[in-house]
């Protein structure tokens, strides 16, 4: 009986205790699990540390494009340099006949289109005036060289511009005049430094269309000779013009000589006494405005 009670107890309980191994495992996969954990969390952090990383990259990238975008805006800000090397429709504005070339600090006459009618170079550094500047543009209608440096023109500069009718020379530093186109109807050389003897006795004689002439703020010491009859305006104020002969705007030798067509005279600022040159203009409907005592 006891055998049989021995034989039924190891039969029973030795598989059980066989049976053990699987429950280790299970612990060992558990621990194993444990480890998986403790790696994953060891990636996460490295994954936050990773994203810390980025984003700071990402502000230095911002600050640095920032600081690019600023420096892209200054050097916006800068003012374009002036190259006076590039062609005259670049360098200036052409339009439909018209050559626009104001304050652009060119010290030339630059090369001109072919049909060119109006020329404005206002406000430039130009020094002087050559032949060669006009030779092929005969179409020139109007110049205006006011605010330059002008000191010289060459004889003929002017010479092939038989359409030209206004021409100015205003502010500059001419101490003579050139020779002007004959179908001038108007002429501006205030403000230079001509003086009587840089205008020629002739200057203004053939000039039969010249009706508007400015020569204030000179150093005329007396009034141009052989003004056209055309003439309406005449502006010789600030000179230095200290006399006057009957001849200078009437004819002593015609009494009865009437110039229709002068309309102004300006004479203040000269140290001349009008009144004491009353003959002077007895053919004028209206007295030159200036000092009269």
């Amino acid at each position: 009986m006891k055998t049989l009670q021995t034989t039924f107890f190891l039969f029973v309980f030795v598989p059980l205790v066989n049976s053990a191994p699987p429950i280790q495992q299970e612990s060992l996969q558990f621990y194993d699990y444990d480890t998986d954990v403790t790696l994953g969390s060891l990636i996460q952090q490295d994954y936050e540390m990773q994203s810390k990383d980025i984003r700071k990259d990402a502000r230095n990238v911002s600050l640095d494009t920032s600081l690019r975008l600023q420096g892209d805006d200054s050097e916006r800000n800068v003012p374009p340099t002036k190259d006076t090397n590039l062609p005259t429709c670049l360098l200036c504005v052409c339009l439909s006949g018209s050559v626009y070339c104001e304050e652009i600090d060119i010290e030339a006459v630059p090369p001109l289109p072919k049909e060119t009618a109006y020329l404005y170079a206002r406000f430039n550094k130009i020094k002087r005036i050559a032949v060669s500047d006009f030779a092929d543009i005969t179409t020139l209608r109007r110049i205006d060289f006011s605010g330059n440096r002008i000191e010289e023109i060459e004889d003929g500069a002017f010479s092939k511009l038989l359409l030209l009718e206004e021409l100015s020379l205003a502010e500059n530093r001419l101490i003579k005049l050139p020779v002007l186109p004959p179908k001038l109807t108007t002429f501006n050389a205030n403000q230079n430094r001509i003086k009587s003897r840089g205008i020629k006795a002739n200057a203004f004689k053939k000039l039969t269309n010249l009706a508007y002439l400015y020569l204030g703020h000179n150093a005329l010491e007396s009034v141009p000779l052989n003004l056209p009859e055309s003439l309406r305006i005449l502006h010789l104020q600030y000179n230095n013009i200290t006399t006057i002969t009957d001849d200078t705007f009437c004819k002593s030798n015609n009494t009865r000589y009437i110039r229709t067509q002068m309309d102004e005279i300006r004479m203040e600022g000269n140290p001349i006494v009008l009144a004491k040159h009353v003959n002077a203009f007895s053919c004028l409907r209206t007295l030159p405005v200036g000092t009269y005592y």
